[in-house]
């Protein structure tokens, strides 16, 4: 039987955790923190907004988490993995695939969130 997408998004999102606590080490507390607050920043700012706001920041925490965003949209989207070109293919999207990008991040936020929790 395939793994349907929920557990796609659960098995990536638990890969991508583990990687933050080996990679950041003391910043992983920081990660864990920011993967609780990105839904709320998304909600009240906009996606585009928030990786945005990851990339002014530039901590590792920050470049770590708007990595596993991005990576999770490209597979799922076809969408290039880096940042600059993800911007603009987004600003090119309609704002039905916006909205679906958008969605889809934060189905993957609720699996990061519940893993680098526990």
């Amino acid at each position: 039987m395939m793994p349907d997408l929920d557990q796609k998004r659960a098995a990536f999102a638990w890969e991508r955790v583990e990687q933050a606590r080996s990679r950041l080490n003391n910043d992983y507390e920081s990660y864990r923190n920011l993967a609780k607050a990105a839904p709320a920043l998304i909600m009240n700012n906009g996606l585009m907004q928030t990786l945005a706001f990851f990339t002014s920041k530039g901590k590792p925490y920050h470049r770590q988490l708007k990595a596993d965003i991005l990576e999770w949209l490209g597979r799922q989207y076809g969408m290039p993995r880096d940042y600059s070109a993800m911007m603009n293919a987004m600003f090119r999207a309609e704002s039905e695939q916006y909205r679906l990008a958008t969605e889809e991040t934060m189905h993957l936020l609720r699996w990061l969130r519940q893993f680098a929790d526990s």
